[in-house]
């Protein structure tokens, strides 16, 4: 196991060791297959297909996107919108990203939340949100799978899959590489691989990222303990050991660790002007006032074994996994100086609020068998087992910014969550046009929860003989929580062949998440959630055009969301995070992929994906912002019905975080000349306008989003080196992509425009 070190050291001594170990392999491409597209394999079914046969919507992000959004130093929030109908937001900044696929996820910020869309790193699950932030590095492709995918993949799946695999050691000289980039801010970049063939039948890999940043927002409040933000370093390393003895058995070792030290989000009060969505006038990206302290850090180790036997007729594999994180992150939540007076200039509040969370213990193991048939026949299939076990701590805690930021509140809460479940799946030819896929997944899944210390004048539990159902003031109900939920999950799909290069394709497939628990606070009572369960359905075609010069993936889709699970966040009670279950929601709409060499010399991409979606339960009611408390005129404009002046009934509202319309667009040209190619990458995302919360208001309502990015450079010696320049956020479109909605108009930011440049080495 990896201990916690100065991870940033070793891997920049290990990436510029690098730079003078290995050989050059060549790789030259065949002129006949110039200006064709290259055939994309992906194991969404835990085989090695040919994209173009799987029927189901997948779209996969390839090395040359991944290096130029990489060199900006940017996180995994990087790849939103890259391929339809996937979107990336975060609270907490780097370290706790939340996906949504189809506009189908989950907002709630608390360290124990669940996902319905699952990240699986090199065939080990990431269930814990903090776990999901792992850099993407060293990595042959990360493929996005939406829809169900209940029946071969191990933990809450009902909206997709996004599936990160690693480049592996390979028993072959070559596959090394070198990157280092310098941007804007002072941000380094430097990213390197090594493989090393040991013998014959052993290799080892070695891959290693170091992210640095200088601060570059400034506080401007003289007393505040954090005077300047969102410096930070990312450090990252991968070592993995391939042995391959014989075809009949082999076996992959993979050790991996992160270490991240910077500032948490931060929360800009009143920066949105009231009765508009727009930034207040005169607002400066760069300054802040905090009173309160900044800072994020976290720790993350694990192993895995994989581990493969060829028995024949069939194959047999076993994957071990092991994660284990600790995390703390502090920020100024009322993000304002003294005397708290609500309009009183940039950054004040009528409040202070100054919190941190984090976890100090945790462990997740994961453990799956799985058999699989080898034969060439029309008939082939899969089976197994899969265990998941889970225990950690989550840590919350409360400071007094005006009493010299001194803690005032803390609560720990412990949480196991152990599943098991049977899968198999079929794969049958009815005749060379039409083949057809099944499978069952039944799963079992326990959850126990329980608040194990608390300290806070305004948290007061009602504990043992107390009756939780006459609370007094500040009493929040029970301490402690069980789940057990039993699932049948299930997905039927087929593909008819037109001809060669034509395929039609539909897919029927169910869902679920399991039961969630958050507890209680000095905001809200502890509440549950039952498990939610997804029926979808969906179709369409998938075609190499014009000589493989073109490929064209097209669907259509329909869901519907039983007993949903939503997270009410904030409103008039202040700093809550209550879950509640919608009778159902659903989402209908198309994804398009689209890649075509518009010449020899001009690659062009295009993904569109549409996403109408709606939470459907007439009389669920949730808590708006902070109108009526502490201010003379509304905190912010509700735009549904109001029960009461403090709520709102949600029924007919989009999910939130969901955006109705995403684009994203690559264009590169190359120009082969002298020893060498000079090219130019554009790249470029959008989505449309956004809810923050489960209620819509104007103030609270993300305006759409577009961001562009460049690259221009020049590769020579048979493209072994390559010299560029770039751009991120290149018209420094700056939008509010996060709100806090207490009683003040607090949000938070996209990143704003950078520049640099890179050189990149390879062996």
């Amino acid at each position: 196991m990896i201990h916690a070190f100065r991870l940033n050291r070793i891997s920049t001594a290990a990436a510029f060791a690098v730079l003078h170990a290995g050989a050059w392999a060549q790789a030259s491409a065949d002129a006949a297959e110039a200006g064709k597209l290259q055939t994309i394999t992906v194991t969404a079914e835990r085989r090695v297909e040919n994209l173009q046969n799987v029927p189901s919507s997948i779209s996969t992000l390839g090395t040359e996107l991944l290096d130029a959004l990489n060199t900006g130093g940017q996180d995994i929030r990087m790849l939103a919108g890259r391929v339809p109908s996937l979107n990336i937001e975060s609270s907490f900044g780097r370290t706790f990203p939340r996906f949504y696929l189809r506009g189908y996820g989950n907002t709630d910020f608390r360290l124990n939340a669940s996902q319905p869309v699952s990240l699986v790193y090199d065939d080990i699950v990431m269930e814990n949100p903090i776990l999901k932030g792992f850099p993407a590095f060293d990595l042959d492709r990360i493929e996005v799978l939406r829809g169900p995918q209940g029946t071969l993949f191990g933990r809450n799946t009902p909206a997709g899959v996004v599936k990160f695999d690693s480049v592996k050691p390979t028993l072959t000289k070559g596959e090394d590489y070198v990157s280092l980039s310098y941007g804007t801010h002072n941000a380094v970049n430097l990213e390197g691989a090594k493989n090393l063939v040991v013998s014959p039948e052993s290799a080892l890999r070695l891959s290693v990222l170091n992210q640095t940043r200088s601060d570059w927002i400034h506080n401007t409040f003289a007393a505040g303990p954090t005077k300047d933000m969102e410096g930070m370093r990312d450090s990252a390393v991968r070592l993995q050991w391939l042995y391959e003895p014989s075809k009949q058995f082999s076996a992959l070792a993979n050790v991996h660790a992160r270490d991240f030290s910077g500032t948490a989000r931060e929360f800009r009060a009143n920066i949105i002007q009231p009765g508009t969505n727009d930034l207040v006038p005169g607002f400066d990206i760069t300054k802040v006032s905090f009173d309160g302290l900044n800072e994020s850090r976290l720790k993350n180790q694990g192993a895995s074994l994989r581990l493969r036997w060829n028995l024949g007729d069939v194959s047999l594999h076993a994957i071990t996994g092991y994660e284990s994180v600790t995390s703390f992150s502090r920020g100024d939540v009322d993000g304002a100086s003294p005397p708290y007076v609500f309009g009183g200039g940039a950054g004040s509040t009528p409040f202070f609020s100054e919190t941190a969370d984090g976890i100090p213990k945790h462990s997740q193991w994961t453990q799956e068998l799985r058999l699989e048939s080898n034969s060439n026949g029309p008939l082939s299939w899969q089976t197994g087992v899969f265990l998941f076990k889970e225990d950690y701590k989550v840590e919350s805690f409360d400071y007094d910014s005006t009493a010299g930021n001194k803690q005032v509140g803390y609560e720990r809460t412990h949480q196991k969550n152990d599943a098991y479940a049977l899968f198999g799946a079929l794969n049958y030819a009815v005749s060379p046009q039409l083949k057809l896929r099944g499978g069952l997944r039944y799963t079992w899944d326990k959850k126990s929860f329980n608040v194990e210390d608390y300290n806070s004048s305004a948290f007061v539990p009602c504990v043992l003989s107390a009756k939780c159902d006459l609370k007094g003031l500040g009493a929040q109900g029970p301490l402690s929580a069980k789940t057990s939920d039993k699932k049948l999950s299930w997905d039927l799909s087929g593909t008819y062949a037109l001809d060669r290069n034509t395929n039609l394709y539909a897919r029927a497939a169910t869902g679920f998440r399991g039961s969630s628990v958050q507890g209680a606070s000095a905001f809200n009572d502890q509440s549950v959630a039952g498990p939610e369960n997804n029926t979808s359905i969906e179709a369409g075609i998938k075609a190499d055009l014009f000589d493989r010069r073109a490929r064209l993936n097209f669907g259509v889709f329909r869901y519907t969301v039983k007993d949903l699970q939503l997270t009410a966040v904030g409103g008039a009670s202040g700093n809550s995070n209550v879950l509640l279950a919608a009778k159902k929601a659903t989402g209908q709409g198309f994804e398009m992929d689209l890649q075509a060499f518009v010449t020899s010399n001009l690659l062009a991409t295009l993904g569109l994906g549409y996403n109408d979606t709606q939470i459907k339960d007439p009389n669920l009611v949730v808590s708006v912002c902070g109108n009526g408390q502490y201010i003379t005129r509304p905190n912010c404009q509700v735009l549904d019905p109001q029960p009461t002046s403090s709520t709102a009934k949600i029924n007919g509202n989009p999910l939130p975080q969901a955006p109705k319309s995403t684009v994203n667009f690559t264009l590169k040209y190359s120009q082969p000349m002298a020893n060498g190619e000079v090219y130019a990458f554009t790249d470029w995302v959008y989505r449309s306008k956004v809810n923050f919360f489960l209620y819509e208001a104007t103030e609270f309502t993300g305006k759409s989003l577009t961001e562009g990015g460049v690259r221009v450079g020049y590769t020579w010696n048979n493209g072994r080196y390559d010299l560029a320049a770039f751009g991120r956020n290149i018209t420094n479109q700056i939008r509010i992509v996060g709100g806090i909605d207490f009683v003040n108009l607090t949000g938070f930011l996209n990143e704003p425009r950078t520049w640099g440049v890179q050189f990149k080495a390879a062996f």
